[in-house]
């Protein structure tokens, strides 16, 4: 069902001693792919461990696909499928044996499990390497055999930790393809933690920003990009004059060379843009409403909002308020 919660936590807190990596995780993921985002250090790491079981939570509670992670992460990790950062394959086995044996460590039977390789390698694009050793694979081929031994099960949900990362444009588009195949084709639900963030863009509807064990955002993309909404104008002669009028008159402007994009705060800012270009004679070649990526939005979260700000609802009912919470002076916001 298209709004089925796959993840949901509650107060979800870890310490490893005075140390907070974690702290009051209230997180409700839905079917479908979500990226999970965060600088390094951020605690996606510990976030996925304590959800799949393998570490126990300080405090707080959760559930994966339904079971508890204090109690059930044997169940939990059954029903999803992992496919990790690091390198987690033996060098010496051939990628059929090393996927099949995967499958037996979930408990499948050696058959089926040799059954269920031959189909999973040949899903990732690798059917005619698969008696190969994985010594002689390159990177993108091992990130391929780890998402083939992630699915060899069938899993509910997929965690993928940087699937593309390290890869050439062939291999990343591969990788980036199968993964939304896998989710739009395949009714299955991934889970996508990357620093890549048009590769995120292409696979997730949905996004969770963590930042020092904290919430910073969560939503869909499309209506957390739109906090960032600015007009791009291209300007010939004048430029820095009318960069000074518009800034005299409170608009924010971010200017490379002849381009520049102000912050769409008013109705009225076309027509104030234009005002500031006749009185000082600048040309405006062109002017258009700014496509914000996803990176434009993770670099405002990170930079603006502040850690409290918890989901795009709460973006837009407090926009200047949530510039200023929590977030350090020197970034714009309010904290000490």
């Amino acid at each position: 069902m298209e709004h089925e919660r796959i993840i949901q936590t509650q107060n979800l807190s870890k310490f490893y001693g005075p140390h907070m990596a974690l702290e009051n995780l209230n997180l409700d993921i839905k079917k479908g792919a979500t990226g999970l985002l965060g600088p390094n250090g951020a605690g996606k790491s510990t976030f996925l461990k304590t959800i799949l079981g393998l570490i126990q939570a300080t405090s707080g509670d959760g559930t994966v696909l339904g079971h508890d992670i204090r109690t059930e992460g044997a169940a939990i990790r059954s029903r999803i499928g992992y496919m990790p950062e690091y390198d987690a394959l033996n060098p010496e086995m051939d990628a059929i044996n090393q996927v099949r044996y995967s499958g037996e460590l979930l408990g499948m039977n050696p058959i089926v499990a040799l059954q269920r390789a031959h189909a999973s390698l040949q899903y990732v694009g690798l059917g005619e390497q698969r008696y190969r050793e994985i010594k002689s694979f390159s990177t993108g081929m091992k990130q391929a055999t780890k998402l083939a031994c992630a699915i060899i099960h069938d899993p509910e949900l997929i965690i993928a930790d940087e699937p593309s990362n390290g890869l050439d444009a062939t291999a990343r588009e591969f990788m980036i393809t199968t993964l939304i195949n896998t989710v739009k084709q395949g009714d299955r639900s991934v889970l996508m933690a990357s620093h890549l963030m048009d590769d995120v863009e292409r696979v997730c509807d949905d996004i969770v920003l963590l930042h020092k064990g904290k919430l910073a955002a969560q939503g869909r993309i499309e209506d957390l990009k739109a906090i960032d909404r600015e007009i791009e104008i291209h300007v010939w002669g004048g430029a820095s004059k009318l960069e000074a009028a518009m800034i005299q008159q409170g608009m924010k402007v971010r200017r490379e060379g002849r381009v520049m994009r102000i912050a769409h705060d008013s109705d009225e800012l076309t027509s104030n843009i234009l005002r500031c270009a006749a009185k000082v004679g600048a040309q405006i070649r062109r002017m258009h409403e700014y496509e914000a990526s996803l990176e434009d939005l993770f670099l405002v979260i990170m930079e603006n909002l502040g850690y409290e700000v918890k989901t795009s609802e709460d973006l837009f009912k407090h926009p200047i308020h949530a510039r200023k919470v929590d977030a350090p002076g020197h970034m714009g916001g309010g904290a000490s």
